[in-house]
Formats: structure tokens, C-alpha cells, sequence
């Protein structure tokens, strides 16, 4: 079981005799089987008994069961119901559209739709690059998954993927304002993910892979970046890497250790784990080891030297490990600075922390359970950072994929390059005063609502800079210029949109 937390958590209709000391009797008796009441709230109260919703936090759907039926051995209780929260949240799903504009007269309706709107299709139908302007294109990213790779649970299908693209929607809109839609596929075929994108990208200003598992990821995600001109990111790959990086930028002002004196052991090979490496790389680390199930990737490894090692794992064997090391993570961990986790529980025993350079940094990031629980690894480590929302230091990609998008459609960026990725981790960690920085607090609060804004100016601006040194800045001038739709007399004057300075 789990620690209790709002995942598991359930609303108890209770009814409960009014005597002296009941309700204390009842929160002693939640409490005493691990389960943390959140509220009791009084629904109505008559004859010397009330009908009460109390909210407790759970560690699993068995102590659910285990709380229900404890209530339900109290003579003084009555179980009206019990109602999983998690669950409620998500009935019906997520996610409304809602229009922009009212629509109650008939010249609101003339103008919205017809005859009104045919003079927006037809100045599209003149100028594509019109429809960022006068369509939902300029506001909207596609959340698309396949269902193959979803949180910790493998390969579930796109039905079962859909409230996770919802989630991720609802963090767009409330984090950067920015319109996602989720799209799951009934198709794990790259060639037809790849198709289906493509002739779905009219739509929209970005598109958002997620949840699709390696090494398949890597192929749809290149593929489509080369054949789109609207920006294209595999969240699990690199919002996680952003954010990592960002993380340990802070991390090394602590631990007075640089970047490119690092040694870093990484543990799990997906898509995570891969462009968590690549983006440390590109912020100076030049002694990665990575391992995967079969120990530490090498050129020496034997499959790598009979050809069966799949193709991203080569290139990690070929630009890692120097010097050549194979085996567990717990035989190559000496000296270690920083050990990242992107695999699952119990890869290795916090002992084994005790082998790793001083000053040791580990990021645990596998949910819901780490590679170590932080209780067992405190005495061996300088820094501490999980995955989970109720350890301190959580690596959470809402930190960075909104503002990445919002600064990309704000500039009409047409990919978003690791140097962009580069500014959005620098802005990430800089969101942490340096008053404040400290072991416990190298990473902003997925809450921090300065994140977004931050991240997508720094976005934006590196946008510029890169679309300055190629010397294109006339393909950002707004679509019809300032005379509008009507390209002349008579036409609405559209200011022009330009980039953030």
C-alpha cells in the first residue's frame, strides 16, 4: 500500500449517532487504519443523528474496501455510499468546447456562420497562412497518443489512453492558456501514425506526441518534424529532460560540482531515458553510462557486437560510457554524481548509494513507486528528487511543456529546437530564487503560476534569435498585413502580430 493521497481518495456518506465523542471515535478509528480524513462536512442533522460526506485520502483501492468495511462493523455508523473521487472527477470526461463569441442575434449568426463566414474561407482559401490568424489554428495543439506507452502502464489501447490526453489538455488551458485537444489512434503502425497526423495538422498550431513507446517514438516524432511546418514535441522525451536539466542546474549550485565534471548513471532507456541523456550532453555532461534490463549499454556488449542492439540503443552505446563498463547499475555506480531513474521500483538498493561520489544527487523519477524510496536514500545523499507530487523536489513535466507551446505559438515557431529546450530549462531553474534554493527546493512547484510565463518568453526569445541568424524574419509578418482580411478598402484593420522581444 501506498502512502494516502487525493488518488485514492473517497467521499463517505456516513450516518452517524449524535453522542458525545462519535465523531472523534470515527476520525481515531479512519486514522488508526492509515487513512487521513480531509473534511467532514455536515449534509443534515435531525433526532440526535446527522448524515455527514467525509473526504479521506487512501492508500490504495484495497484500503478503500478495508476503510468501507471497518465503518460498516461500527454499531453507531451507517455506510449511505462511498464515492471514489478520482473517478467522479472524471466523469463525463474532462473537457467542454465552448465559442469565443456570443451568439444571440441574426447578425451574430450572419457573421459566424452564414453568409458571413464565406468571406473568411474564401481569403484562407487565397492565403493558407491566413488560417493562424481566423481559425482555432493560432490556439491549438493536438495531444496525440496511440495508447502504446501510458504512465506505468504499458501498452492499454487508445480508449483506455484518452482521460490521460484529457489530463493533458486540461493542463494546457490552465497552466498557458493554450487549446489542446487529445487524439488517441486505433493504430500503432508509424507509417500510418505519421499519415493521420499529417493530414490532421490543417487543424492545428502544434502537435503534442504522447504516450508512445520507444523506439517507435523516435521515428514518428522525426519524421514528423521534417514534414510539418508547426512544431512537433514528444512530451515523455523531452519535457522530462527539460525539466531534469533544470533541476540539476539548481542542483549543482548546491552540491558546488560542474556540469561537465559530472558522472552520471541513467537508468532506464526509453524514450525518457534517451533524451534525458542527449539534452545533458548538450549541456556540457561527457561521462553518461546508461543501462537498460540487460545492465550498461557499451560497445563491448554483446549485442551491440551481433547486431541485435536496435538502433537508438547503438547510438547510446557509441556516445556513452567511455570507459566501457558493464553490468547492473549496482555494479557501475562507483563514483557516481548524479544517478537519474526512469525505469521502475527497486532497480537498486539504497546501500548501494553509499559507493557514489560525495555530495551524491538522485533523481528517482519512476511512478507512482521510485527506483528508491527517499526515506531509504537520505542518509547517503546530498539531493533528493522524485517523480511524485508528495516528496519534495518533484520533476513534473507541467513545469515545462505549456510555456513551450505558448512561446512557440505566440512566435509561430515552426519546430522547437534543443535550444530552445535549452532556454526553457535555464528559465525553469531561475524560477527558484536564489534565496530560497536549497536541498529540499532546487525545482519549482508544478503550481508556481510564474513558470509558464517565464518559460514562454524565454522560448519565444530564443525563437527570435534563431529565426534572426537565418535571416527569415519576413516569414513572420502577420497573415493579410495590417489592412486585414480584406487585403484593402473596406477590409477590418488586424493588427500585426510580431515577435516577443
Amino acid at each position: 500500500m501506498t502512502r494516502p493521497s487525493a488518488q485514492y481518495s473517497v467521499v463517505l456518506r456516513l450516518e452517524i449517532d449524535e453522542s458525545p465523542g462519535a465523531v472523534t471515535r470515527l476520525h481515531d478509528a479512519i486514522e488508526a487504519c492509515e487513512g487521513k480524513v480531509v473534511s467532514n462536512d455536515v449534509v443534515s442533522a435531525e433526532h440526535g443523528r446527522s448524515v455527514r460526506d467525509v473526504v479521506v485520502d487512501l492508500g490504495g483501492v484495497e484500503h478503500q474496501q478495508a476503510i468501507r468495511d471497518l465503518l460498516e462493523a461500527f454499531e453507531d455508523v451507517r455506510v449511505l455510499g462511498m464515492t471514489d473521487r478520482t473517478f467522479a472527477l472524471h466523469h463525463g470526461g474532462k473537457l467542454t468546447t465552448e465559442p469565443a463569441a456570443p451568439l444571440v442575434t441574426r447578425d451574430d449568426l450572419a457573421m459566424a456562420y452564414t453568409p458571413g463566414v464565406a468571406r473568411v474561407c474564401e481569403a484562407i482559401n487565397k492565403d493558407k497562412a491566413k488560417a493562424f490568424d481566423y481559425t482555432i489554428k493560432r490556439n491549438t495543439v493536438a495531444v496525440v497518443s496511440d495508447g502504446t506507452a501510458v504512465l506505468g502502464l504499458g501498452d492499454i489501447g487508445p480508449e483506455a489512453a484518452m482521460p490521460v490526453m484529457e489530463g493533458k489538455a486540461v493542463l494546457f488551458k490552465e497552466f498557458a492558456g493554450v487549446d489542446a485537444f487529445p487524439i488517441c489512434l486505433d493504430t500503432k503502425d508509424p507509417d500510418e501514425i505519421v499519415h493521420i497526423v499529417k493530414m490532421m495538422a490543417p487543424t492545428f498550431g502544434g502537435i503534442n506526441l504522447e504516450d508512445i513507446s520507444a523506439p517507435r517514438c523516435f521515428e514518428i516524432e522525426d519524421r514528423l518534424k521534417a514534414e510539418l511546418d508547426i512544431p512537433v514535441f514528444h512530451d515523455d522525451q523531452h519535457g522530462t529532460a527539460i525539466v531534469t536539466l533544470a533541476a540539476l542546474y539548481n542542483a549543482l549550485k548546491i552540491v558546488d560540482k560542474r556540469i561537465e565534471d559530472l558522472r552520471v548513471l541513467c537508468v532506464g532507456l526509453g524514450a525518457a531515458g534517451v533524451a534525458v541523456t542527449k539534452i545533458l550532453m548538450s549541456a556540457g555532461v561527457r561521462d553518461v553510462i546508461g543501462c537498460d534490463t540487460k545492465g550498461a549499454l557499451s560497445t563491448t556488449r554483446p549485442d551491440y557486437l551481433d547486431g541485435s542492439m536496435n538502433g537508438m540503443k547503438r547510438w547510446y552505446a557509441e556516445h556513452s560510457n567511455p570507459n566501457k563498463l558493464l553490468g547492473t547499475p549496482s555494479d557501475v555506480i562507483d563514483d557516481i554524481d548524479l544517478f537519474i531513474g526512469l525505469s521502475g521500483p527497486g532497480v537498486i538498493e539504497a546501500k548501494e548509494l553509499a559507493r557514489m561520489a560525495p555530495n551524491a544527487m538522485v533523481f528517482a523519477m519512476s511512478n507512482p513507486d521510485p527506483e528508491v524510496k527517499p526515506e531509504e536514500a537520505a542518509p547517503y545523499v546530498r539531493i533528493m528528487a522524485t517523480g511524485r507530487s508528495d516528496y519534495p523536489n518533484q520533476i513534473n513535466n507541467v513545469l515545462a511543456f505549456p510555456g513551450i507551446f505558448r512561446g512557440a505559438l505566440d512566435v509561430r515557431a515552426r519546430q522547437i529546437t534543443e535550444k530552445m529546450k535549452l532556454a526553457a530549462a535555464r528559465a525553469i531553474a531561475d524560477a527558484v530564487p536564489a534565496d530560497r534554493l536549497r536541498e529540499d527546493f532546487i525545482i519549482p512547484s508544478a503550481f508556481d503560476r510564474e513558470v509558464a510565463p517565464a518559460v514562454a518568453a524565454a522560448v519565444a526569445q530564443e525563437a527570435d534569435r534563431e529565426r534572426s541568424s537565418r535571416g527569415d524574419l519576413d516569414d513572420f509578418e502577420a497573415p493579410g498585413g495590417p489592412s486585414g482580411i480584406g487585403g484593402g478598402a473596406g477590409g477590418p484593420v488586424t493588427p500585426a502580430l510580431t515577435p516577443k522581444s
